[in-house]
């Protein structure tokens, strides 16, 4: 019995010893490819980021695209690792491939709103603050992030809209050229002054300080409506001041035509009064 277990142990002592010869060298080689792999992880990292920054990527991408490049290169080093110990790879990458898939049918809404994202911080249609119209809604670019872009609107509304639409719509920036025509329509009378009134127009346009002298506004006769004379009052400004300019010459231009007995046409309502 002694000689049988002694047998048996050194049975087992030599298959340990060859699945050390055998399993040894591939285990030692995939320690050195996971920690040189590593590595070389972290300086291609470090490239990117750099490279990033020299070319003024937003830092919510920046931080998405590393973390994303970061775990894809650590799925191929693991794969590597593991072709390395002898580990069959063709079943492992059928199982990844089928999970990816699974993953991406369930979030494909949100998959095409981050494509959207990474599609507007690269071409970079409008950037934080800038005053932008998109989707029927009008507001100042709070934030932009991967998968959402938040407005702030003209009532102080924050208005939150997904990057999967915005990426395929059509986008007003009224920031990007730094001035804007406030187009404005004021109707006169048909036995009214026509030349007088493009005076009173003009004039108050010119008054404002904050119209530019730059570019020229215009004054012209744009119809003739059933009851008026209606004129396009066009004056350029600064965008960051086109409404107090919309506002302000809504308002001196009913008092400048008041002062000069211009009438503005509007309904009259006639009284019948019953007799007897």
């Amino acid at each position: 019995i002694y000689t049988k277990n002694k047998m048996n142990t050194q049975d087992w002592i030599d298959k340990g010893y060859n699945l050390i010869l055998d399993f040894g060298p591939k285990l030692i080689g995939a320690i050195l490819i996971w920690l040189i792999g590593g590595i070389i992880i972290k300086f291609l990292l470090k490239g990117i980021k750099r490279a990033m920054k020299k070319s003024n990527y937003e830092t919510s991408l920046q931080k998405f695209l590393i973390n994303l490049i970061r775990w894809a290169l650590k799925v191929v080093l693991i794969v590597i690792v593991l072709t390395t110990v002898g580990v069959a790879t063709a079943s492992f990458a059928a199982i990844l491939a089928s999970v990816g898939l699974a993953i991406g049918l369930a979030l494909q809404g949100s998959l095409g709103n981050f494509a959207g994202g990474v599609l507007i911080m690269i071409f970079k249609p409008f950037k934080i603050g800038d005053l932008i119209e998109l989707q029927g809604q009008i507001g100042v670019v709070k934030e932009i992030e991967i998968f959402t872009t938040k407005l702030i609107g003209l009532s102080n509304r924050e208005i939150i809209l997904p990057n999967g639409n915005l990426s395929n719509d059509t986008i007003i920036n009224y920031t990007t050229e730094g001035t804007r025509r406030v187009d404005l329509v004021f109707g006169i009378g048909y036995d009214e002054d026509i030349k007088k009134a493009k005076e009173v127009f003009m004039s108050v346009v010119k008054s404002h300080p904050k119209v530019l002298d730059s570019i020229e506004p215009s004054v012209d006769v744009l119809e003739l409506a059933d009851s008026s004379v209606n004129f396009a009052v066009r004056p350029w400004c600064n965008t960051e001041d086109y409404w107090t300019v919309y506002f302000d010459i809504t308002e001196n231009t009913k008092i400048a035509l008041d002062a000069a007995g211009i009438e503005i046409p509007y309904p009259h309502t006639v009284e019948i009064q019953k007799k007897g």
